[in-house]
């Protein structure tokens, strides 16, 4: 008998193998989230009187938005310095199949943004 302690199970391998293992799964869920919200798919966008209806995309972090607010609608303008109403809509955009942006909205936006002053 040579005296020898039997091995420790928590050895500094055997945490270092855990550590790595909880950041890689904690890498992993942020990656999940990024690319979810990157691909907008993280859930419903607005429920009740205020909804986001459509998006595009002018700049790597600028956008255009078309909120609806109650029965009306607003257009404003999404930056990193933070959001600006363009203008209130009129005649309420209806978009084909219930959500999925048509080229109505497109073709709108162009000539609004052509008029001089870009009201409706």
């Amino acid at each position: 008998m040579t005296g020898m302690a039997p091995a420790s199970p928590l050895s500094v391998g055997s945490l270092a193998q855990l550590t790595l293992s909880l950041i890689a799964i904690v890498a992993l869920i942020l990656a999940i989230s990024w690319a979810l919200k990157r691909l907008k798919l993280a859930g419903p966008r607005g429920s009740g009187q205020i909804a986001v209806v459509d998006e595009l995309s002018i700049g790597p972090r600028d956008r255009i938005a078309l909120i609806r607010v109650g029965e009306s609608q607003v257009l404003v303008g999404i930056s990193a310095s933070g959001l600006v109403p363009l203008t209130p809509l009129a005649v309420p955009i209806v978009l084909k199949d219930g959500g999925t942006p048509g080229p109505a909205f497109a073709e709108r936006l162009r000539e609004m943004m052509k008029r001089p002053g870009g009201s409706a």
